[in-house]
């Protein structure tokens, strides 16, 4: 009991107070986006009051132009947010992942091959060339999360190669290969798990960016098509009331620097728990 209760105490110490809240704002965030559509209280297309009404009991963050309730809007909006934000990272991860680590366990030709390719990936303006992509296919929510996934992998390369390059000379490991452990045993008993908390920080910090880029294309138009709900978007084509009706392009561009913040702080909160275990 004692050695529990120094253990939290611990923790405290290291991890901030506001570090913990963006941990559960973001795994809020997360439950509001599983949840959006039970959530959002009227339609997010069609007009539910009286055009540009002010934030109220009835609407608590106003109505637009059409008199559609943004209250709902935005929530599905962090809902299409979160979801290609994921979606992106998840893909980076996985081709990242699985590059890095080939090219850091087996390291040879198939490094070399691997970091140059992954060289050539960092180099490309991915932020022009993902609109320039999102341009050819079209807006949409799949063709933004493609456009921008193309880019996205050599990041999660980088950082499992040097991982995984850390991990593989430690004296345990190789004990290990002396002794004639298996490569793949090796991999999944000892490389991987110690690979993955490095991962699993990378990730949060970057939803943050992730969400940044999304948003931007979103606000060029490169989004889903009108009248879907994008937080960008939404500030975006609004932003010609932000002197008559403030709470249109205001409470959506809210949305996404709460976000943001919040996977910066759960980021550095994150990345000091996993030192501490």
């Amino acid at each position: 009991m004692t050695s529990q209760m120094f253990k939290v105490h611990h923790l405290r110490q290291k991890v901030s107070v506001a570090e913990l809240f963006a941990l559960f704002f973001l795994f809020f965030v997360s439950l509001v986006s599983v949840g959006a559509p039970w959530l959002a209280p009227r339609s997010t297309k069609s007009q539910s009051g009286k055009p540009f009404s002010k934030p109220s009991l009835s609407f608590l963050f106003g109505t637009d132009e059409v008199g559609r309730d943004i209250f709902s809007r935005v929530v599905m909006g962090v809902r299409s947010s979160w979801v290609s934000s994921v979606s992106i990272i998840l893909i980076g991860v996985i081709v990242g992942g699985l590059i890095g680590f080939i090219s850091g366990f087996f390291g040879g030709w198939l490094d070399k091959l691997f970091q140059r390719l992954t060289d050539l990936f960092l180099v490309l303006p991915s932020t022009m060339i993902a609109i320039a992509v999102v341009a050819t296919l079209g807006p949409g929510l799949k063709n933004t999360v493609i456009a921008i996934s193309i880019f996205w992998w050599p990041w999660y390369s980088r950082i499992v190669r040097s991982e995984v390059v850390a991990i593989s000379q430690r004296p345990h490991l190789e004990a290990a290969k002396i002794s004639g452990v298996s490569k793949s045993r090796l991999a999944m008993r000892y490389v991987l798990p110690g690979a993955a908390p490095a991962v699993l920080v990378a990730a949060t910090l970057d939803f943050a960016n992730v969400v940044l880029v999304t948003s931007l294309l979103s606000f060029l138009g490169l989004g889903a098509p009108a009248p879907a709900p994008e937080l960008g978007a939404m500030t975006s084509q609004s932003l010609v009331s932000l002197t008559t009706a403030w709470w249109i392009p205001v409470f959506p561009a809210i949305a996404v620097g709460l976000m943001c913040m919040a996977s910066n702080l759960s980021g550095d909160g994150m990345r000091k728990l996993m030192e501490s275990v």
